[in-house]
């Protein structure tokens, strides 16, 4: 696999990067900081006699301005009904998304924190008030423009570019195979839940996107944002073995029903949302491996030895898929 010569993202040198920002009125003073952040590029700019601001610069091609600003207008609504979420900053006008030569960006408040302990049940009682609050507002109407989660674009799609384009050919066959099967189960799991509603999700709900301040956690970065399963925002908060999970998730919902109801049907699509995310996430890499960004940071990704352990992954899935779902103390 050959590396692009001009990357799109290569463009976002630390002058370009200030003069995006200064062409919305501001003035940077010459601090610019490089944020983690792999699909989009994210900034901390330093603003004169300002707090610094927070530079999010859209892969090109990945949304269109339809689908970023239903992520920022869920952003909003949250952010009004004061909830403790990172919204982008709108101009006099109410715009949030912007555009500076080829690149769309937003503006967004720097917010302080660190990943919140999951494993402390008063954490995630905490959490799940906050993610009851956040979905009683996401289920209010639909995204028009976004898609939602599903095992075509997650699954067979991911299935397809990885089995057609990068498995090793000694390792084809077996990922095929076990593919096959996880696909045929799904699809069964699907159909047995195909009356759970799907709402507005964050979608990407994992310790990274939360920050935790002063014993409140503040959700940043809706960029997965889609229609989905509530039980999508809660299944990645869990980990450990089934009674610890147990454990967790009873917390969570202790706090979530409080403002909202759960289905526990849903509960049926914890292991089926995993292997997606599973088998979307090696479609990711392989997608984005033209960007240098990933061959520096992945280094290990299409390697004999990733593959490897994929296939073992997805088989210990396949078995995950065939177990009983969690259920819940009360």
């Amino acid at each position: 696999m050959k590396q692009a010569a001009g990357h799109p993202f290569n463009a976002l040198t630390p002058e370009f990067v200030m003069d995006a920002v200064e062409s919305r009125g501001y003035r940077c003073d010459c601090r610019n900081l490089t944020l983690n952040s792999y699909e989009n590029r994210v900034y901390q700019v330093g603003i004169d006699e300002q707090s610094p601001l927070i530079a999010k610069f859209y892969r090109p091609g990945r949304w269109d301005d339809e689908q970023i600003r239903e992520e920022h207008s869920l952003c909003r609504e949250l952010a009004d009904a004061e909830l403790p979420v990172v919204a982008p900053l709108s101009d006099q006008s109410g715009e949030t998304l912007f555009k500076y030569h080829d690149f769309s960006f937003a503006l967004f408040p720097r917010r302080g924190g660190y990943a919140p302990e999951l494993d402390n049940l008063d954490n995630l009682v905490i959490l799940g008030r906050l993610l009851g609050r956040m979905h009683l507002i996401g289920r209010k109407k639909a995204f028009s423009h976004r898609p939602a989660l599903d095992i075509e674009t997650f699954g067979r799609q991911s299935v397809a570019l990885i089995s057609e384009q990068f498995i090793p050919r000694e390792y084809r066959d077996s990922y095929r195979a076990t593919t096959h099967e996880l696909l045929g189960r799904l699809d069964e799991i699907w159909r047995q839940t195909s009356d759970v509603r799907l709402i507005r999700t964050h979608g990407d709900c994992h310790g990274g996107n939360i920050l935790w301040r002063e014993d409140k956690p503040h959700f940043v970065d809706f960029d997965d944002s889609r229609m989905a399963p509530a039980v999508q925002d809660i299944w990645m908060l869990l980990c450990g073995d089934r009674q610890r999970q147990t454990e967790q998730l009873d917390a969570i919902l202790d706090g979530y029903t409080q403002f909202c109801d759960f289905n526990p049907k849903e509960l049926l699509l914890t292991e089926a949302l995993r292997t997606l995310r599973i088998l979307h996430h090696s479609a990711w890499l392989a997608r984005r491996w033209e960007d240098p960004a990933f061959p520096a940071n992945f280094p290990w990704f299409n390697s004999i030895q990733y593959w490897g352990e994929q296939i073992l992954t997805l088989r210990e899935q396949l078995a995950s898929l065939q177990e009983p779902p969690l259920t819940l103390y009360h």
